[in-house]
């Protein structure tokens, strides 16, 4: 009896955590952040080691750039999960913007730790296009006298463009936009959007064509040749 007692006891509250999970989910769909956040925490405390928790919390942290906190959740994913390429991913990112946010010194003694959380996601998914990118944009912006390489990131940008010729394009763009090399960055952009017809794709020249080559009337015009397309 003690033992049927025991079982309906875990059985019923297994019910009531997946219960609140999907209450939470569906605030977290709907955006309402903060009342997600608080059922989460709940089915945290009955379900310590739950995946799919733990990582709407550390995606809510990151929402509210609570980095400290964004790092604890997805570090501990890993911790759990070691062989899930997004966990590691996650974790390098939420530790890129704490270093982003952190004094020089600080954020030096981090670089090798983002780098390797990266790369770690490649190895466990070759074709990871997001730490791809990631890894482009650690490299393009590091000084050099700290790691930063401009051939390091074309590397990365050929293993995406084998990997999807779109974001090969617009990721060349990107290195190029960086290098004020902007007539090349406006090319490769313009072969990106020609390839995938991507709505990033031409928001990054619209964004080249304002911002860098003082163009606002081409940026304009590049925005409503999307919208045209898109009808």
């Amino acid at each position: 009896m003690k033992y049927l007692f025991l079982v309906l006891l875990m059985y019923s509250n297994s019910i009531w955590s997946q219960s609140n999970f999907d209450k939470a989910e569906k605030l977290f769909k709907e955006n309402k952040f903060e009342q997600a956040q608080a059922v989460f925490e709940t089915v945290l405390k009955t379900n310590p080691a739950d995946l799919k928790t733990i990582e709407y919390l550390g995606d809510i942290a990151g929402r509210n750039k609570s980095w400290d906190k964004t790092i604890i959740y997805y570090k501990k994913l890993v911790q759990l999960k070691p062989s899930e390429a997004n966990y590691h991913y996650k974790y390098g990112g939420a530790l890129g913007m704490k270093a982003k946010e952190s004094n020089k010194f600080k954020a030096l003694g981090m670089i090798d730790e983002v780098k390797g959380a990266f790369e770690k996601a490649i190895v466990l998914n070759p074709k990871h296009i997001e730490a791809r990118w990631a890894l482009i944009e650690l490299y393009i912006q590091l000084p050099g006298i700290v790691g930063g390489s401009q051939s390091k990131a074309i590397k990365y940008s050929n293993e995406l463009f084998r990997l999807s010729p779109v974001d090969g394009y617009l990721s060349k763009g990107h290195i190029d936009e960086y290098f004020k090399r902007y007539a090349v960055a406006e090319q490769q952009y313009k072969k990106g959007i020609a390839v995938g017809n991507s709505k990033v794709g031409y928001q990054m020249l619209a964004n080249l064509y304002k911002n860098k080559m003082k163009e606002p009337e081409k940026a304009k015009s590049i925005l409503e040749e999307y919208k045209n397309r898109e009808r």
